[in-house]
């Protein structure tokens, strides 16, 4: 969990805002506790999201159906306003890893008494979720919560009614597949309307990964669009497989619909016993929960006692008049930040909860430190129309130098703010040139899902280890209007090649980067054009086009173009017409990825229903021998492929 940073809200409604868990495609997720207690997770929604009417309603459409499953292997929604400047949603807090952690990253594959149990609770809930007359459509390993009572699923960001599915299909304008591939049904692949049938396919392939440690049908590694072919296609690889988990598994993977068993009739034959966990896992569910007690008993006592909001700096820092509150770098203005004086409306209701907690943390609270300004010579002498004159050239009085920035810290820096080296979900760069105490010698650029920040910092103090940055101008923000500046910041030399950025509790480890007007790497460069799927678009693959052309230039100059092409459709059905989206990004971090800001629209090619797109990260590998280039949103999501043209 990060702190809150200075843009965002002290509360929600009758919520007291703690930190932030992360920020997805519709909006931001804050930890929170009621007035009695009890810890929740609101999602507020992104401003520009907030200001389209359709989004507005579909949003509220979707609160609507949560409050309709019940809290049964869910979680409950406990307030909500869709029709607020903002509009929020809290949902009861699940204090527990995700399955994908624990078996991906912690214990490895589940026994298989405990495999049993899990397909019975998550049997239960999605009993639960189809009686609503919902489908889930993204049911995979880290939208599988684990507590003591039990598996919840959480995540239903892209769930639609039942009856509502077969508008348009599955694919959304852009011509993606919704769902996410190595844990999607043959029906999602072909594009078909999809039942509670297919839930239960992902339940199989769920269960598979629970009790291996792997999907049944590989992994995007060797392409997505081969992975959805092997969906579609292929039997399943029960390699490992405990003879007890055969049948249920292969049962619901069956590529027929029909041929499988409900949810009720798997909840039906697999009770849960308790404990339904081994005891490793267990403890760590103990050590989570006192995480979070201790998270809570640090934000009570925080500035302001019961009212803080968790450490010092970040919105109590903000609210109290703190000129440097701990912003981890400019972040984007939002309508929510006025949300706690709007009117609330509270209602009682069924679940929400997102896919972006992995895991909680206890908040950080930085102690504040002395700032030791270095200078040559004596800081005390000379008068201001003395400084950076060379010696010897100001009589009596010893000249300020040019700079005090060590040749260490001279140059380019990067690193990755929140996610990971190899997907990051929000980066930041420096360049530092030389300057006295004052100056603004440090450019930023920094990137998270929907926006790009650039500005210019000024230089409060520098030695042999440490160079501290003050305030800061906004240059550039992409979207407009959507950046603040910077907060205070201090960098710290590990090495000749790394340095930790640290901003209030925030850190990070920054590496040299290339600088200058030619830094995209010759493997990125050229025209690239989508790999052919028609495993997924059919007879009409030829009508999804894509293009992506990247030229040379520096960091922060658009260097990246993208030119997709898409046939209409009414009702799902395709149209004979053809419309076009050209977008450009502007480049912001080089190296092994390139991270490249939000896609802005390029007027000469560009369709009224066209959207404008996130911030991405892109990745060169090879597929068959051949170049492949990897295009991934900031979020969690399957990458766009190409070949170069």
């Amino acid at each position: 969990m990060d702190p809150l940073n200075a843009e965002d809200p002290v509360s929600i409604g009758p919520f007291r805002l703690l930190g932030r868990l992360g920020v997805g495609g519709m909006g931001r997720v804050f930890l929170a506790r009621s007035a009695g207690g009890r810890t929740v997770a609101v999602k507020i929604v992104h401003a520009e999201l907030a200001a389209q009417d359709e989004f507005r309603r579909r949003f509220a459409r979707e609160v609507a159906s949560l409050e309709r499953v019940g809290g049964t292997g869910t979680a409950p929604v406990l307030g909500s306003d869709t029709t607020a400047g903002s509009p929020w949603v809290a949902i009861g807090y699940v204090p527990g890893p995700s399955l994908r952690a624990v078996v991906g990253d912690e214990y490895g594959p589940l026994p298989p008494v405990t495999v049993k149990a899990l397909a019975g609770g998550l049997a239960r809930a999605l009993v639960h979720i189809h009686a609503a007359g919902l489908v889930h459509r993204d049911l995979k390993p880290s939208n599988v919560l684990l507590t003591v009572d039990g598996p919840r699923i959480i995540d239903f960001g892209i769930a639609r009614a039942v009856d509502t599915v077969a508008e348009g299909g599955n694919l959304t304008t852009t011509g993606a597949v919704v769902g996410s591939p190595g844990f999607m049904s043959p029906e999602q692949v072909r594009g078909d309307r999809l039942t509670p049938a297919s839930d239960v396919f992902c339940l199989g392939s769920v269960l598979a990964y629970a009790a291996t440690g792997r999907s049944p049908f590989g992994t995007a590694d060797s392409g997505v669009h081969a992975t959805m072919f092997r969906i579609a296609h292929d039997e399943p690889d029960l390699t490992d497989l405990a003879p007890e988990l055969t049948g249920v598994i292969r049962a619901c993977l069956a590529k027929d619909p029909e041929a499988r068993p409900t949810a009720a009739e798997i909840a039906e034959t697999l009770p849960v016993p308790d404990p339904w966990l081994p005891a490793d896992v267990l403890a760590r569910l103990g050590r989570h929960a006192a995480r979070l007690l201790e998270a809570e008993t640090a934000s009570a006592a925080g500035p302001g006692g019961a009212g803080g909001t968790g450490g010092t700096g970040g919105a109590a820092g903000a609210a109290a008049g703190d000129p440097h509150p701990a912003t981890p770098l400019p972040s984007a203005p939002s309508t929510a930040s006025t949300a706690a004086t709007e009117p609330s409306r509270p209602r009682s209701g069924r679940p929400r909860r997102t896919a972006l907690v992995a895991g909680l943390a206890a908040l950080a609270v930085a102690a504040a430190a002395s700032l030791t300004y270095t200078f040559w010579p004596d800081p005390g002498v000379g008068e201001d129309d003395q400084r950076n004159r060379a010696p010897g050239s100001t009589g009596d009085v010893a000249a300020r130098p040019a700079g005090i920035v060590p040749a260490a810290f001279l140059g380019a820096w990067e690193g990755v703010v929140q996610g990971s080296q190899e997907h990051p979900r929000e980066t930041a760069r420096f360049e530092i040139g030389q300057g006295a105490v004052g100056a603004k010698n440090a450019v930023y650029v920094q990137v998270a899902e929907n926006r790009l920040c650039m500005g210019r910092s000024r230089l409060v103090s520098a030695d042999e280890d440490k160079v501290v940055l003050g305030e800061s101008d906004v240059t550039t923000s992409v979207p407009a209007s959507r950046c603040v500046p910077a907060a205070h910041q201090t960098l710290t030399l590990r090495s000749p090649d790394v340095l930790e950025w640290t901003s209030g509790a925030a850190k990070a480890t920054f590496r040299k980067a290339p600088t200058g007007t030619e830094v995209v790497p010759a493997r990125f460069l050229g025209t690239w054009s989508r790999i052919p799927a028609p495993e997924v678009y059919g007879e009409n693959d030829d009508r999804y086009t894509s293009q992506v052309t990247i030229t040379q230039g520096p960091v922060g100059s658009p260097v990246i173009s993208v030119l997709d092409g898409y046939p209409r459709t009414v009702d799902g059905a395709l149209l004979d017409e053809d419309w076009s989206c050209g977008t450009t990004a502007v480049l912001a971090g080089v190296g092994n990825l390139l991270v490249v800001g939000p896609a802005t629209r390029d007027t000469n090619a560009w369709d009224r229903e066209c959207q404008e797109g996130l911030s991405r990260y892109l990745r060169v590998d090879k597929l068959n021998g051949r170049d492949r280039l990897l295009v991934y949103p900031m979020l969690d999501g399957e990458p766009n492929e190409y070949h170069r043209s």
